[in-house]
């Protein structure tokens, strides 16, 4: 590790994207840092503290409240050369983005033959624990994955966050940049003060194990592991980190490793990201299964109100009955 790379700072999730953005700026004349709210307030999560004063109206720009027009702007903007950052605040507006999302950002490099690039940023606040307004706790990035022609990304520590979104700004294709609300502030860890990037289409290990693979993502990395710690069992954790285009080849070494697989999120469970991974584990490492695929989501409805919202979400106690379920198995 370089000298550079030894000097760090306590961050958390989001000071962590506010430093992130503004090396970026720095670096980088063509960055522009979109969306509403952001300018001089700093973004509804404080994540663009700042930045308005310190780059200009220039390189951060204060839009309109209209998500539709905000992606089209954009698109126009990266056709030009210049590498929009979007702050769409919460995943549950993305709905209202819809059309130039699928017409132009997602399909424009394929439908140009290559010729164009989009190179977009859209940062997007999603999923639950935090008791917000409706919309504002949605994970359907199971639409996302379906999507062609995108990726997305989802840091579950701060220093995956600062590395992958570094990568991000600077991929010639459009990234979705998932960021938990829950994690924002929910604890501190060293990241390194200078820039770094981490690679947007590979998985993390969390930590090995040998008797079962737990794969997961965003939130539920730190619930998994909590549910985890609390059983005598030895549980290999994968945070999956890439969501489009999954990072399938170490998924599938690991449940040959351990036989058997858990998998873990706050989308609904119908057609969810799990769905594909447990197909894709079924088709490729079927004769290494010790048990059944089990999944522990979401329920198929929508998002409900706070005082039901920790029943709906996955937590420790059905992640722990997961795991037993899958561990005490018998054919």
């Amino acid at each position: 590790m370089s000298a550079a790379m030894e000097q760090s700072e306590e961050l958390n999730l989001v000071t962590a994207i506010n430093q992130t953005l503004r090396q970026e700026l720095a670096r980088d004349p063509q960055v522009r840092v979109m969306g509403y709210d952001i300018g001089p307030i700093g973004g509804v999560f404080r994540a663009t503290d700042g930045l308005y004063d310190e780059f200009g109206d220039q390189q951060v720009i204060d839009t309109p409240l209209t998500e539709n027009g905000l992606i089209g702007a954009a698109v126009g903007m990266a056709m030009r050369g210049e590498r929009p950052v979007v702050e769409m605040q919460f995943l549950g507006f993305m709905y209202n983005a819809w059309g130039q999302f699928i017409y132009s950002l997602a399909n424009l490099h394929q439908k140009t033959g290559g010729l164009v690039n989009v190179p977009i940023t859209i940062r997007t606040t999603f999923g639950g624990g935090i008791k917000p307004l409706p919309f504002h706790s949605e994970s359907t990035e199971a639409y996302l994955m379906h999507t062609p022609g995108i990726r997305v990304v989802c840091p579950s520590t701060p220093y995956e966050a600062k590395g992958l979104l570094t990568a991000a700004i600077r991929s010639d294709d459009p990234v979705i940049f998932m960021e938990h609300t829950k994690l924002y502030r929910a604890f501190r860890e060293p990241v390194p003060t200078e820039e770094y990037l981490l690679p947007l289409d590979k998985c993390r290990l969390v930590q090995p194990g040998k008797e079962l693979t737990l794969i997961t993502w965003g939130n539920m990395v730190h619930v998994s592991q909590q549910a985890v710690d609390e059983l005598d069992y030895d549980v290999e954790i994968i945070d999956l980190r890439s969501i489009a285009p999954l990072d399938v080849e170490p998924l599938l070494e690991s449940v040959k490793k351990t036989g058997r697989c858990l998998i873990v999120h706050e989308a609904r469970r119908t057609a969810g990201p799990g769905a594909e991974i447990s197909a894709l584990i079924s088709e490729y490492a079927m004769e290494w299964l010790k048990a059944p695929i089990k999944r522990v989501t979401a329920f198929d409805v929508f998002f409900p109100d706070n005082q039901v919202e920790d029943i709906y979400l996955p937590g420790p106690e059905r992640v722990k009955a997961g795991i037993e379920a899958v561990m005490t198995y018998q054919f």
